[in-house]
């Protein structure tokens, strides 16, 4: 069975030791033996998850989802619908966010677009970001916004 040290790990999935260790640290990544120096050694099962984890990671999903997703990982003789459900609420969020960052996006244009490009006193931009009551927003309530 191949073996790897935590370099060759980190190195194949794209990220350094640090985040293979803490991974660890969360039991996210199975139990790790040893060497009798005190190596970690990493086999097949272990590149798997941390390759799972990773791209788990880059699509966004929650440390908490994970955990759920790994827990499914580890049975696959489940049905898929928890997968599913977590898959679809992070969908679920991902969209509100783009909601959010598109609403942001049109006050910034808006607000951008007002200003003349005269002298700060009457700059549009810098008379918005001190309106405190946002009476000059399209939305009242954007600072909900940000993401």
């Amino acid at each position: 069975m191949a073996s790897y040290g935590i370099r060759d790990m980190a190195r194949e999935a794209g990220c350094n030791e640090q985040t293979v260790r803490w991974y660890e640290e969360q039991g996210l990544l199975p139990p790790v033996p040893r060497t009798a120096g005190g190596q970690r050694r990493y086999d097949e099962r272990h590149r798997r998850h941390l390759n799972f984890l990773r791209h788990a990671r880059e699509l966004g999903f929650s440390l908490e989802s994970i955990r759920e997703l790994l827990m499914l990982y580890r049975t696959p003789e489940e049905s898929c619908a928890a997968a599913d459900r977590i898959a679809d609420r992070h969908l679920a969020d991902v969209r509100h966010k783009i909601a959010r960052l598109q609403a942001l996006e049109a006050e910034l244009v808006r607000m951008v677009t007002a200003c003349d490009g005269g002298s700060v006193a009457d700059c549009r931009v810098i008379e918005t970001l001190a309106d405190h009551s946002h009476s000059h927003c399209l939305a009242p309530d954007h600072q909900a916004a940000t993401v």
